[in-house]
């Protein structure tokens, strides 16, 4: 039963790792407009941390399970809270870069 609940959380958390990857930190510059973004490093941030969190203590539970299914498993956790890190890194570079420019000051 525990194990069932801890695979309905993943797949429910799944739409929400699909946004942190896909999510652009400066929808501008996304679009080729060089222009400040002040609340979508946010957005990204929102949306990608959860996943680390999510996916990454699923990784390590799994991966303690032993079951070659739960490592399985265990593994394509890891690689969905590794894919949402460069965007993260990505955000908080479009962070700074706000906040060092004053383009995003109120």
């Amino acid at each position: 039963m525990r194990a069932g609940a801890g695979y309905l959380i993943l797949l429910l958390a799944m739409p929400l790792a699909a946004l942190a990857v896909v999510l652009p930190s400066n929808v501008y510059r996304a679009q080729g407009i060089d222009a400040p973004d002040c609340d979508g490093a946010l957005q990204v941030l929102i949306f990608a941390l959860p996943v680390v969190l999510i996916y990454g203590v699923g990784a390590l539970l799994l991966y303690r399970a032993g079951r070659r299914f739960h490592r399985l498993v265990s593994l394509l956790c890891l690689i969905t809270a590794l894919s949402a890190v460069p965007n993260i890194v990505a955000a908080m570079h479009e962070l700074h870069r706000n906040n060092v420019g004053g383009e995003c000051r109120e």
